[in-house]
């Protein structure tokens, strides 16, 4: 190992880190409660022991050089080991304590900060950094091992990847009250076929799983509209535009508050499950272990906190 890497600083990586994350020095200062020429000096003095400049200015705008991204990616594992041993300390001396991050699937946000608070009662030390995203953003975290935890209904068949599923995620078809089929009761799924269906967009996990259920009980929808994401899918069926094809979760405030009607349809609800997901292989933190033992153990309690979400089927 190179004499000139063993002086540098976490407190000079943290600063580097924030130069990376803001791509500026005077933001990276204002984050860092720092000055500029206080970051410029921390940033001079790592280049000098790594032997490479670290940024590189094209026009007014802040890259990263190759060295950087180097030095970036060994200072996520450095710190993440330090995670790791404030957890593990924490353990040892009898409490848990640390950041679970967690990413997850634009329609696990209704129910997920539910679990994460009854997670929390038990363990008051732990916070949480939960990003709500598209599924290819999900997978392309999973590959770069940005998480400690992904959320998820549909589950990549062609990757390594280890998963528990706990707890149903019913798709259903909504609309609202006044809506033809609102009133009906058996509906074969095939009636569908008449109907505006309104669908995520391809690539989604919801789209995904409705498509391949179509198509395997042979139904050819006539007419569909895309929405960009379950809220605007929702807001579609509510303002009249179709039925709408969404995980029971999303909308099931609304049904209650009567804006929208679950339809009786014969063969939906359409069943999955919400996974808990990581790499195979990958080291999880005591954190992620004690949530995935959390989810695992408290299968009663999930499904109260659930409940409340579950949505109710217009005369049955």
């Amino acid at each position: 190992m190179r004499k000139s890497l063993l002086r540098m600083t976490l407190r000079q990586l943290q600063v580097f880190r924030a130069v990376c994350e803001s791509r500026s020095y005077s933001r990276a200062a204002e984050a860092m409660a720092l000055t500029q020429p206080a970051v410029s000096l921390q940033i001079r003095q790592l280049e000098e022991q790594v032997g490479l400049p670290l940024f590189e200015y094209v026009g007014r705008k802040l890259y990263l050089t190759e060295a950087a991204e180097s030095l970036l990616a060994a200072s996520a594992d450095i710190f993440d080991r330090l995670d790791s041993l404030d957890m593990n300390l924490s353990t040892l001396e009898g409490s848990l304590r640390g950041e679970l991050r967690l990413s997850a699937a634009s329609s696990a946000q209704y129910l997920l900060p539910h679990l994460l608070a009854a997670f929390r009662e038990r363990y008051p030390q732990v916070t949480f950094r939960l990003d709500v995203t598209s599924r290819a953003q999900i997978i392309q975290r999973l590959a770069d091992n940005l998480d400690d935890l992904v959320i998820m209904g549909l589950v990549p068949a062609d990757r390594a990847l280890e998963f528990f599923p706990f707890l149903n995620n019913p798709i259903v078809a909504v609309a609202r009250p006044n809506h033809p089929l609102a009133r009906q009761t058996h509906i074969p799924l095939a009636r569908l076929e008449e109907e505006m269906v309104l669908q995520r967009e391809a690539g989604s996990g919801i789209r995904k799983a409705c498509d391949e259920f179509l198509q395997l009980k042979r139904v050819h929808l006539g007419q569909s509209m895309q929405l960009g994401s379950t809220e605007a899918l929702v807001q579609g069926a509510i303002a009249g535009l179709g039925v709408a094809l969404v995980p029971g979760h999303a909308a099931a405030a609304w049904i209650r508050r009567g804006e929208l009607v679950c339809l009786n349809i014969s063969e939906l609800p359409l069943m999955r499950s919400w996974c808990a997901v990581h790499s195979r292989g990958k080291r999880l933190s005591p954190v992620a272990e004690a949530f995935l033992a959390f989810l695992r153990e408290e299968k009663a309690l999930i499904r109260q906190l659930a409940e409340p979400f579950e949505p109710t089927v217009a005369d049955q």
